[in-house]
């Protein structure tokens, strides 16, 4: 089955259960999925109802669409993601993407909580994305390219949407917020990084790192669909902060940030 065929099924199911067409969507990451709960009339679909669709097996993944009204926008959540280390294939990762473009989204919001790689980065900080390293060792474009969703050669010149960047910084001022900016590097997992890995990656430019995004902002790149990339810094990276690192250690720095990080959303969501 081609992809688009595959995007067809999965428009023709959403479609029909949802009351309207989405304005944005939004993917929330690990800690991050209370924003869902803000959502008024609020419609809820199972990634596993949908076709095909794979499972989300992720901590603090819901593994769930979201849609209804967030503030004066009618917005697409997904509560939770799909991460190439749960052994999904980079097509599945880009498949809710190059559905969101379909269902007539106008624009995407990546969140994703990440490991601080900037020694000027504290936890609890929140960064706006500005470019990304794809260090994951692979590319959702990868095998035929399905010509009808995007071309065979993709420019990443401008993957992280500068007008959407503005709004971002426009949001976080309002709010009285240092929002840090900053390249993302995507890194496979699941195991943490090594000291090393992290030195090197400081070398290359990287100012966090974590283990999604970076696919899902090249499937969007791919089908012209505008990104906007913000990550909460939950730990110091590995050799940083002197303590090993822990996924509970990052949920629970997520959750402490939550609330602000909901209100920094909701309020980009309602300016773009």
């Amino acid at each position: 089955m081609k992809e688009s065929e595959k995007v067809a099924a999965a428009v023709q199911y959403l479609t029909s259960l949802l009351p309207r067409t989405p304005e944005l969507a939004v993917v929330l990451g690990s800690g991050l999925g209370g924003l869902a709960d803000r959502i008024e009339d609020p419609v809820m679909i199972p990634y596993a109802s949908v076709p095909g669709f794979p499972l989300s097996t992720a901590p603090g993944h819901a593994g769930r669409f979201v849609a209804g009204r967030l503030g004066d926008r009618y917005v697409l959540c997904m509560q939770g993601r799909f991460h190439y280390y749960e052994g999904h294939e980079m097509s599945a990762i880009a498949l809710p993407v190059r559905v969101i473009k379909a269902l007539g989204c106008r624009a995407l919001v990546l969140t994703n909580a990440a490991g601080g790689v900037n020694w000027d980065f504290s936890v609890g900080d929140f960064m706006l994305i500005t470019d990304h390293i794809n260090f994951m060792g692979a590319n959702p474009l990868r095998g035929e390219n399905d010509d009808s969703i995007g071309p065979r050669f993709c420019d990443m010149s401008a993957v992280y949407t500068p007008a959407l960047q503005q709004v971002a910084r426009k949001a976080a001022a309002d709010l009285g917020l240092v929002l840090r900016e900053g390249v993302y590097l995507g890194y496979m997992g699941p195991s943490f990084e090594t000291p090393a890995e992290i030195r090197a990656f400081r070398t290359l430019g990287a100012d966090a790192v974590g283990m999604s995004t970076v696919p899902e902002a090249i499937a969007a790149a791919h089908c012209s669909l505008p990104v906007l990339g913000l990550s909460l810094i939950t730990n110091m990276a590995a050799g940083m902060a002197g303590k090993r690192l822990s996924g509970e250690e990052v949920i629970e720095i997520a959750d402490a940030r939550g609330p602000v990080f909901q209100e920094l959303v909701t309020r980009i969501v309602g300016m773009l």
